[in-house]
């Protein structure tokens, strides 16, 4: 296959930035993976391989690891922004005047910013420039499956049409399926917030749950993400789709998601800080379950598993104290919050 673009920057060497710059590997004459640690960009290219994140997976030969900001985005035809949230717009802010004018951003990060309730997407367009320019991908798509070709899907929403099947074609092959939308706000919605439910999962799976209680709390968490990207002005099909059902069952359920797997260990009383030390991993679904609640009580809706979450995360309350008030709500009609044409 020849190759679409010549350079493709990807920005931030964790599993998904490293699984993505083999993703889209066939697809450019070169792809460069920026690291913010030169030590590892220098391990990276002597092996082909990520000691950190994905270490069995070696990268194609196109490949280049670099520490250099400027060696990573000069001449750069697409960026890709993989980064973790907390650190997305210091980063975006330095690395902007060296991102080439027009070149489409794709943003792989999921979460709400605190403070401000900005979505991803608008942090990258305020520190670069050029809404139309940002896209962003959101589905169940683990890394660690996606790097060794196993099928895999996900939407990609952009505000400009042309952006959006620009990116499409460099990201679809028969193993990543991509599907294309203009609900950025929607996609991004459904990314934050499915990390914290399936925090909850976690912590139920740890608590000794079954299968019934965690069909419960997807489902009701799906609720939750539809409550507030109705909020938002989204389209109420978006999380019924890839971004939002289909991430949510991925995320809570899997072995592979550190978001319920720090569940399971918060639930045996380990912190969250000792967690990340552990597993070298960063848990979004803690950074948004404190920035999903803040914007959704500036919009007034009702987040219980959010608030749930947010309080254990924070000291608030107990597992056990925060499981008591979520069992205490009584239950009313199933799709509060969310426009149904069918109702007076």
């Amino acid at each position: 296959m020849s190759a679409a673009v010549n350079r493709i920057a990807v920005v931030g060497s964790g599993s998904w930035g490293t699984a993505m710059a083999g993703l889209l590997a066939p697809r450019a004459a070169e792809v460069r993976l920026w690291c913010r640690d030169a030590a590892l960009a220098d391990e990276i290219g002597r092996t082909r391989r990520n000691p950190r994140h994905l270490s069995d997976y070696e990268l194609p030969a196109n490949v280049r690891a670099t520490a250099s900001r400027s060696g990573a985005l000069d001449g750069t035809e697409v960026v890709v922004m993989a980064v973790p949230s907390a650190y997305l717009r210091a980063t975006c802010a330095d690395l902007a005047p060296l991102v080439p004018a027009g070149a489409p951003v794709l943003v792989l990060t999921k979460g709400v910013e605190p403070g401000t309730g900005a979505l991803m997407a608008d942090v990258v367009a305020d520190e670069v420039g050029g809404a139309a320019r940002v896209a962003v991908l959101s589905g169940p798509n683990h890394a660690e499956e996606v790097c060794l070709g196993k099928l895999s899907a996900a939407v990609l929403a952009a505000q400009s049409q042309e952006v959006a099947l620009r990116l499409q074609g460099l990201l679809v092959s028969p193993s990543f399926r991509v599907y294309v939308s203009r609900d950025v706000a929607g996609v991004e919605i459904c990314g934050a917030v499915k990390n914290v439910v399936a925090i909850a999962c976690g912590v139920a799976v740890g608590l000794g749950a079954g299968d019934n209680t965690l069909a419960v709390i997807m489902t009701r968490g799906l609720a939750e993400i539809g409550r507030v990207a109705a909020a938002l002005g989204a389209d109420p099909l978006t999380p019924m789709g890839l971004a939002g059902m289909g991430d949510l069952v991925a995320t809570c359920t899997s072995r592979h998601s550190r978001n319920r797997t720090f569940g399971e260990a918060l639930a045996r009383g380990e912190t969250l800080a000792a967690f990340e030390a552990r597993t070298h991993t960063v848990v979004e679904g803690a950074r948004a379950a404190g920035s999903v609640l803040e914007l959704a009580r500036a919009h007034g809706v009702e987040v219980p598993i959010t608030s749930a979450v947010h309080a254990v995360l924070t000291g608030a309350t107990d597992v056990s104290r925060a499981t008591e008030v979520l069992l205490g709500r009584r239950p009313g009609e199933e799709f509060y919050g969310i426009a149904n044409d069918q109702k007076e």
